[in-house]
């Protein structure tokens, strides 16, 4: 259900606790901290499944702690739709609990470093024995195997050795990591897939469950393309070419009269033409120079000049407006508050409100992808520290005794 909200402009959506989704019935243990497993495990609450945060008591999830002006975006972003349960799994009635619940879980995922689990006697071996069609989902820095499986993995190191951050800003400046955690990113919407499939497996023909061997390197890898075949081709490295790429010309970031910036794209040779013939040159379509794109590739400081000068002769707003009149494929550069302001965003609901216990309401994204006939749900914002904890045992069978004395003891946190 939606409102408008007067203060943004943004839909203000509410949780409906009794929504349905299509994952309905699909327990999923979540066992990891901070990004990718926050996100494969979001994806899957979002589409309905009852995904159980299992937190350490008094700390819980290091996302928790990524704050901002004191309110934990992170966590009421990616935490929204899950349940938490505050078990500590240094205690051996802990880990029993765990075990215990892995008999009706579908799907549990962690991401400790290769051999914890097994150490703290959870390992696939053991789960798989509880429950013979459980997902096991192990993310890592590195995989589960090879010579870096115990080396530390967080996703700066695998943007930096990836080739990533070497490719990414200007020739004469240093190598730039993302703003944003990309390789965790990555590997959470790869999780998500990897998780789904192995389900879907097991359902069908009653097949067994598995482990899934998530390494942060290798989804960046895939993402970012042909690189290595273009280095056997070429025997180049990517450079550093802030904007602009070396598959198609012109294409960057171009300044406006007004201090904006928009971005241009020739992805196809029409477009290109199209391009020429809207800026009133014509004659640059059969110009040598720039026939062809690995012409224009090669004259790539001739051309983009050219488009430069056209645009900076006028406005953010000028400019749109006659590009997208000609249909050329032009856009704004965006900010967080070009996004507020958005019509598209506020008319399709790209973004979204909803309410929350410190700031009444937070603007987040919208469940996505959007499904015609299973659509996802907006169930219940993240949760505090085992909020969950007498709900999730006492459907376990637990005795309301019995969860009073794991309390008293610590087990619960």
């Amino acid at each position: 259900m939606s409102t408008s909200s007067p203060g943004s402009g943004f839909a203000r959506k509410t949780f409906e606790p009794d929504a349905v989704g299509p994952l309905d019935g699909v327990r999923v243990l979540d066992l990891s901290r901070l990004v990718a497993g926050n996100i494969t495990t979001h994806v899957l609450a979002d589409l309905g499944a009852e995904v159980i945060k299992v937190e350490k008591p008094g700390r819980g999830d290091d996302l928790r702690n990524w704050r901002t002006a004191g309110v934990a975006a992170w966590w009421q972003v990616y935490g929204r739709n899950k349940k938490s349960l505050a078990l500590d799994l240094h205690r051996d009635e802990g880990r029993q609990i765990l075990l215990r619940l892995a008999e009706s879980a579908a799907v549990l995922v962690e991401n400790f470093r290769p051999g914890t689990l097994e150490k703290k006697g959870l390992g696939p071996d053991v789960l798989l024995v509880r429950n013979a069609k459980l997902v096991v989902l192990r993310i890592s820095g590195w995989g589960q195997t090879g010579p870096w499986r115990q080396k530390p993995g967080f996703g700066t190191l695998i943007e930096a050795f990836s080739g990533f951050a070497a490719m990414n800003g200007f020739a004469d400046r240093p190598p730039v990591l993302p703003a944003f955690a990309m390789a965790d990113a990555f590997a959470g919407l790869y999780g998500a897939i990897a998780a789904l499939t192995a389900l879907r497996a097991a359902e069908v023909g009653d097949g067994p469950g598995q482990v899934i061997d998530l390494s942060l390197i290798e989804p960046i890898l895939a993402v970012l393309g042909p690189k290595a075949a273009e280095h056997r081709l070429t025997g180049r490295t990517s450079r550093r070419l802030g904007s602009r790429c070396d598959i198609q010309a012109p294409r960057d970031v171009y300044p406006t009269r007004d201090g904006r910036y928009v971005a241009l794209s020739t992805g196809t040779q029409g477009m290109a033409e199209r391009l020429f013939r809207a800026i009133g040159r014509p004659e640059l379509v059969d110009d040598p120079r720039f026939r062809t794109n690995a012409d224009r590739l090669a004259h790539r400081d001739e051309i983009e000049a050219i488009i430069a000068g056209f645009i900076g002769g006028r406005t953010r707003a000028e400019a749109l407006a006659f590009f997208e009149a000609a249909e050329v494929t032009v856009g704004p550069v965006c900010d967080e508050a070009d996004l507020a302001a958005s019509a598209y965003v506020r008319e399709r609901e790209v973004l979204i409100e909803l309410p929350d216990a410190t700031m009444g309401a937070l603007p987040m994204h919208n469940v996505i992808p959007r499904l015609s006939a299973t659509a996802g749900l907006l169930r219940r914002p993240a949760p505090t520290l085992g909020e969950h904890n007498r709900d999730i045992l006492s459907g376990a069978g637990f005795s309301a005794a019995e969860i009073d004395r794991l309390i008293a003891t610590g087990v619960l946190g």
